[in-house]
């Protein structure tokens, strides 16, 4: 038995080379096949949800994963250590009314940080005025999205600027 981690990426390899070489042989390559085996090859962007109330967090968390993407979620910024730490993230969805420290700081706070100020970052938020929204782009927000929020919305403005951030 092993101990340890196992690596498995030579096995991974072989069996993605095995399955490629029997589409090819097969004369015809089915499309949807091909992009089955590049999507499963492709690791998922990493989306940060920092939502302090549940059911949202849930929702934006559901949302996300249906479109194909991994979302890491916190419920306020004492959790981002533990989150942080654990695994890139590629995109920020924060709400601003937070407990402890509201979403405007964290934000300036993330887009001071080198390692993070490049991250895309949406705001959330059920704060829906004029000076709220502009508050938002100030502290270093891509973009501000009104609650109740449209799930089209949120889909299509994260995958914009997922693409643009590449």
């Amino acid at each position: 038995m092993a101990k340890g981690r196992i690596n498995t990426k030579d096995l991974v390899q072989k069996i993605e080379k095995i399955t490629k070489d029997r589409i090819v042989k097969e004369g015809v390559v089915n499309l949807d096949e091909y992009r089955e085996l590049k999507q499963k090859k492709q690791t998922p962007k990493s989306i940060l949800v920092i939502e302090d109330d549940e059911t949202m967090r849930k929702a934006l968390k559901r949302i996300l994963e249906a479109e194909g993407y991994r979302a890491i979620t916190a419920a306020d910024g004492t959790q981002l250590s533990t989150v942080l730490d654990d695994s890139p993230i590629d995109l920020i969805i924060l709400d601003i009314g937070l407990p402890w420290i509201n979403g405007l700081e964290l934000a300036k706070l993330l887009k001071e940080h080198d390692d993070l100020k490049s991250i895309p970052l949406i705001f959330v938020s059920g704060k829906t005025g004029d000076l709220d929204v502009k508050r938002g782009f100030d502290a270093g927000a891509d973009d501000y999205i009104k609650k109740p929020f449209d799930i089209e919305k949120i889909k299509k403005t994260v995958a914009t600027l997922l693409k643009l951030s590449k």
